[in-house]
């Protein structure tokens, strides 16, 4: 049976050569048969509301009877960790992975409040056996400083931080695969 990956996708727009929409076509040329990678469009990404995310990922969710994978790009992860950390969630999750996302409320660049975590957000996470935290060093457009902040909060989590700017990652992340394939 093929394991299934939700991917959930960054803010702003996402047709083709945009937003996550480069490295969502990189996963699935290099994951092969053996994944079947879910890409949800998730609403009105260019001016993204929690509330509605949330009920997006609701009805995600609902469609998954069996040990899933999560993907979040940039907002994408910011947005599965809250709802992870706020909802009662019972799935069987195989690996949490996230890639540039950033820190809501870090400082006032990155304070809106519909995406801020709870205080204590790790210690309502459902148990996820893995979690990854992939951010380029010199992220150009969320700076390396937020994924310090998920390290202080997940202390469990394996980071990745890669060299150079990328923020997209449209050509690729091999680290990310290489971690879903040894899972």
């Amino acid at each position: 049976m093929k394991k299934q990956i939700l991917f959930i996708h960054s803010a702003g727009p996402q047709d083709l050569h945009q937003g996550s929409s480069g490295l969502k076509a990189y996963l699935q040329k290099v994951l092969g048969d053996e994944y079947t990678l879910l890409d949800p469009e998730m609403p009105d990404p260019e001016k993204p509301k929690y509330t509605n995310w949330e009920a997006q990922l609701e009805k995600e969710f609902a469609s998954f009877d069996e040990e899933i994978i999560l993907i979040g790009h940039s907002l994408g992860g910011s947005v599965l960790l809250k709802y992870l950390s706020e909802q009662a969630f019972k799935q069987p999750i195989s690996g949490l992975f996230m890639i540039a996302s950033p820190y809501w409320g870090l400082d006032d660049d990155w304070r809106i409040e519909d995406f801020i975590l709870t205080k204590n957000f790790a210690s309502k996470l459902p148990h996820i056996p893995q979690i990854f935290l992939y951010h380029s060093h010199n992220d150009e457009i969320v700076p390396s400083a937020h994924v310090e902040h998920y390290e202080a909060n997940l202390p469990h989590a394996k980071t990745r931080i890669l060299d150079g700017t990328e923020h997209l990652f449209s050509d690729g992340l091999p680290e990310l695969v290489n971690d879903i394939k040894e899972l």
